[in-house]
């Protein structure tokens, strides 16, 4: 057992059992400059993410606060686009041979974007603004867009394991009207179907470090739990910006 490895998901699940986000942004990030290669550090985080999303998934499907019809037209554009983007990186190294220099830029761009979209959904968090023209329309009416923006999202998704739950959010409580509990349990459906296949798809390019998994889930599952209990009681704005801080350097040193 690496200790390092468990304490590295403890520290990581608690902070998203506190602020719930951050957690692929932080973890990718730390893999790497652990010295782990990048496509094995995006792969090993997507299956770890789909494991731990499990548990969240069947929570908020017991609640009944999960919109399956957003999840559909998401995943109708984002699966497919994940899955194209776990294999462009492949061909890329194949082809060239340089792939995880390309990745680690990538890598640097979305954990810079990251930050920004966290706390701009602080923000819209906080505020009960008037509903505007997309939140007005039918789900039937923004169909066509919603597959487009999962298309989008999950293609940097399937790159970067980054973004399954901070960027579908933010694309959720602008273009639709939803509940907080709507929103976050429709969100970790959604990121539950998306990096499950993308996850599969580097499991069968052997892009998966099984032990680390394992390893990262022996201390996160605690984790989350002990942040869980203490949200409550621990000015969680403060955290998501130094949070958001945080990641946003540590895009900026990966570049």
């Amino acid at each position: 057992m690496d200790f390092q490895l468990i304490s590295i998901g403890l520290f990581v699940g608690f902070l998203v059992g506190l602020t719930g986000v951050g957690g692929a942004a932080l973890l990718t990030p730390i893999l790497v400059m652990l010295g782990i290669q990048p496509t094995i550090a995006v792969g090993t985080d997507l299956v770890y993410n789909s494991i731990t999303k499990v548990f969240g998934t069947l929570q908020h499907w017991r609640q009944r606060t999960i919109n399956l019809q957003i999840v559909f037209y998401f995943a109708l554009g984002s699966v497919p686009s994940a899955v194209l983007a776990v294999n462009c990186i492949q061909w890329i190294e194949q082809l060239y041979g340089d792939a995880d220099v390309i990745l680690k830029k990538v890598l640097g761009f979305a954990l810079i974007l990251i930050p920004v979209v966290m706390i701009v959904k602080t923000i819209q968090d906080r505020r009960e603004p008037h509903p505007n023209r997309w939140q007005q329309m039918d789900i039937g009416e923004k169909r066509t867009i919603t597959i487009a923006i999962g298309a989008v999202l999950g293609f940097i998704v399937g790159l970067t394991s980054i973004g399954s739950g901070s960027l579908f959010a933010l694309a959720l409580m602008y273009f639709f009207r939803m509940s907080g509990k709507e929103v976050v349990g429709t969100d970790i459906g959604h990121a539950f179907i998306l990096v499950t296949a993308a996850g599969l798809v580097h499991m069968g390019y052997g892009t998966v470090d099984y032990p680390i998994v394992f390893q990262l889930l022996a201390g996160s599952i605690p984790g989350v739990f002990i942040g869980s209990i203490l949200a409550t009681r621990v000015p969680t704005l403060l955290l998501r910006c130094a949070i958001s801080t945080i990641i946003f350097f540590t895009g900026l040193k990966l570049l």
